[in-house]
């Protein structure tokens, strides 16, 4: 494969065709857009306007010289798949639904100078060059999971994430909410919860939570960018926060005092209790009522105090309880353990366990996620002298995060098994956004391209110079990063 660095679009979109003559915005330049197209449109002309400081506006009309969005239904490439073509007469993109132009929308920036992204007018010019791409996704779930329960993050703070994510056609957001540390939901009918489960985090810091209003608002920010929110509350372990919350939810009836460690296995609730379920149920009802998306994630790694008999039970259980909100089931591998619903997902991250219990789970019905530790973790070190992260793992650079194949992960899980992949950021070490910045990216952009392009499409070589040409975009953007030495930076 020989790389074209004229094109530096990550992730790799199916096909790319240059051509000669770019096109040029200007004071005339407007943006075209139908009705059920004008949402895209908007977030196009704001993500255009701070920085050209052209008069962009949205108009229905279509016209020379415009960036035209439409959806089209000839457009056979999935509901996120588009069509862009640029010379220098226009810009027209069309997809079948508008998530499509979203996601193309996305490619347009990349393809416009790095500058298009501040927030202050720059002097220009503003060429987009000349390109005929098709494009569609290779996995319907490319995710990025954030852990918001070892380490509190404000609801702007997770709107920033987002943004930076989508650059790179993310479309889940998986917010782990949960944990022995802090429990970061309300919960109306269990308000200690928060009361005194959300006091604290690593470390011994202030914690906090997202009232019901916090976590519509980044529910509804999300479903702007067409990105669904996958809310996990962690159980039957990883739950010192709650224990310290209800004594009756503990086999002693005792109350545990908040943690603010990072060790893990240690709690779990107690099984054998009517009360449990009762909590179970009003807490999946109430978090399913305000999240529109089809999942909900229930966690289940790590119950190490919990037998297995007892354990298998539960996961068997708490299936139920979320089918019974109207939503899918989401849990981490040990979930298979249980007999799964058709249309639960397992979702894969410990490469010490064989593929049986995967291959059991896919065969009643289930889909796999992936999200393996030494691939998909962002809170492993880049290498042994990263400050931040763990690396129980191993080290996770760029190249590792790039050079895997979803259809051949596991032993036996062939790619139509495979619903997605996802990035998972666990923060034990990670306090506040910068951190998660740097983490992020550039593995983020690495993992999203594994589950976005062909695996025909990718290759390392062409992949790390397109990689290098966004860093001058996240500097405009004034997002942290690490300059990993296997990237040819300029």
């Amino acid at each position: 494969m020989r790389p074209d660095r004229s094109i530096a679009v990550v992730p790799r979109p199916v096909s790319v065709v240059v051509a000669n003559d770019p096109f040029v915005l200007d004071g005339s330049t407007q943006v075209s857009a139908g009705g059920d197209e004008a949402a895209v449109a908007g977030y196009l002309v704001d993500a255009l306007r701070a920085s050209t400081g052209l008069p962009l506006t949205a108009t229905p009309e279509p016209a020379p010289g415009v960036i035209s969005l439409r959806l089209d239904g000839d457009i056979d490439l999935g509901a996120e798949g588009y069509r862009l073509d640029v010379d220098r007469e226009s810009v027209r993109l069309r997809a079948r639904e508008p998530a499509g132009l979203f996601r193309g929308v996305q490619t347009l920036r990349q393809l416009l100078p790095a500058t298009i992204e501040r927030d202050t007018v720059q002097p220009g010019p503003w060429q987009v060059p000349g390109v005929c791409i098709v494009d569609r996704p290779r996995f319907m779930w490319r995710g990025a999971m954030l852990d918001v329960a070892r380490h509190f993050f404000t609801v702007d703070e997770v709107k920033r994430f987002i943004d930076l994510a989508v650059l790179y056609k993310i479309n889940v957001l998986h917010l782990h909410l949960t944990d022995d540390q802090g429990w970061r939901i309300a919960i109306d009918r269990w308000p200690e919860l928060t009361g005194i489960g959300a006091s604290t985090e690593v470390g011994g810091g202030r914690g906090g939570f997202y009232p019901k209003a916090d976590y519509t608002d980044i529910v509804d920010y999300a479903g702007t960018r067409y990105v669904t929110v996958v809310p996990e509350i962690d159980v039957p372990g990883h739950t010192n926060a709650a224990l310290a919350s209800y004594p009756q939810l503990n086999c002693d009836g005792r109350a545990p005092q908040p943690f603010t460690g990072t060790q893990v296995g240690f709690s779990a609730l107690c099984l054998d209790r009517p009360s449990t379920y009762e909590f179970l149920a009003d807490v999946f009802d109430e978090v399913a009522a305000i999240t529109p998306g089809p999942f909900l994630h229930v966690g289940g790694d790590e119950a190490r105090t919990v037998p297995d008999h007892e354990y298998a039970a539960f996961a068997t259980r708490i299936q139920k309880i979320v089918a019974s909100t109207g939503k899918r089931a989401v849990g981490w591998q040990e979930m298979a353990a249980g007999t799964l619903e058709a249309g639960s997902v397992v979702q894969y991250w410990n490469i010490d366990e064989g593929p049986a219990r995967l291959l059991e789970a896919v065969r009643t019905g289930a889909q796999v996620l992936l999200s393996p530790a030494d691939r998909a973790y962002l809170d492993m070190r880049y290498d042994a002298r990263t400050a931040l992260g763990n690396d129980w793992a191993g080290c996770v650079e760029v190249r590792d995060a790039y050079e895997w194949d979803p259809a051949t992960a596991v032993d036996g899980v062939t790619e139509a098994d495979v619903i997605g992949v996802e990035a998972a950021l666990w923060t034990e070490t990670v306090a506040d956004i910068d951190d998660v910045e740097f983490m992020t990216f550039p593995r983020l952009p690495a993992i999203a391209e594994v589950a976005w392009s062909p695996a025909d499409r990718r290759e390392w070589e062409d992949f790390r110079f397109r990689l290098a040409a966004q860093a001058p975009r996240w500097e405009a953007m004034a997002a942290n990063f690490h300059r990993s030495p296997q990237i040819p930076w300029t």
